[in-house]
């Protein structure tokens, strides 16, 4: 599957964003604490701006699934060093299935954009 550079560029902003925006939720302890929730509410703005950017370029499938995925996994590892959560065996195996999913994407999807 090949999309310009620039798709992959609005992609993995907008997945970091995502990891900012869910890590500042965390922090912000049910919208207690002020700076986390501002964070949080930028942060996914500016991960949904730029996801919509990816869109141009990708099939929202693909798109969906590479911001779900690889923030998901992203944020297990954020969970783990910033909180100490430790995943447990079901957690880990799933984790293991998106990544092979992401791949499957990835490798053989043939998808392509419509405007």
């Amino acid at each position: 599957m090949s999309f310009p550079l620039v798709a992959w560029i609005w992609l993995s902003s907008a997945i970091v964003f995502e990891v900012i925006g869910t890590t500042a939720l965390k922090a912000s302890q049910t919208f207690t604490h002020l700076i986390p929730s501002a964070i949080m509410v930028v942060a996914y703005g500016l991960s949904l701006y730029m996801l919509t950017h990816a869109m141009r370029y990708m099939p929202v499938a693909v798109t969906y699934s590479f911001w779900a995925g690889l923030g998901m996994i992203f944020i297990l590892i954020t969970s783990m060093v910033v909180f100490k959560e430790v995943p447990d065996l079901p957690a880990i195996i799933g984790v293991a299935l998106i990544i092979a999913g992401v791949i499957l994407i990835s490798g053989f999807s043939q998808m392509t954009v419509h405007q």
